[in-house]
């Protein structure tokens, strides 16, 4: 009888862990494509729509440099003065690494490449979300840049 036991509970151990394995590689998935989905828009020109994955509160907070800025609508006017029509320059993600640290929570760790016609810009970021019930949104980005080798 307790053989039967301790094998109904690996069974369950074992069947909790694949779900929770399954539903950190969804989240993961979600996130990415909201990832694609910011680059797209920002090469669009759309930075509403490169902002619709960052959590629209006064609470959210965007770190680079030596700066560090409050809310959804400073970050919006931020990437519109700083970044208005060919200071824009062409946006690619890569190097992304997600972890899923809880149902709620999940950080990605990445690398960002600006081109312009006549340079190149890159930089670090560290970008944690959380889901809201209307998704994942990001609610702390920590971007830095630095020369391009």
């Amino acid at each position: 009888m307790k053989n039967i036991g301790l094998i109904v509970l690996l069974v369950i151990l074992v069947q909790g862990s694949m779900v929770s394995a399954s539903s950190d590689s969804d989240s993961s998935g979600e996130i990415l494509s909201l990832l694609k989905a910011q680059v797209e828009a920002w090469n669009r020109g759309d930075f509403e729509g490169f902002m619709a994955y960052y959590w629209e509160s006064p609470d959210m907070t965007f770190q680079s440099g030596n700066q560090r800025l409050s809310g959804w609508d400073t970050l919006l006017k931020r990437y519109q003065t700083k970044y208005a029509g060919t200071q824009r320059g062409v946006l690619t993600f890569k190097d992304l690494e997600t972890e899923i640290l809880s149902e709620d929570i999940a950080y990605v760790l990445g690398r960002y490449h600006l081109e312009y016609p006549d340079a190149v810009r890159e930089g670090l970021f560290t970008i944690i979300f959380k889901r809201f019930s209307q998704g994942w949104r990001i609610i702390h980005d920590h971007s830095s840049s630095g020369p391009t080798e």
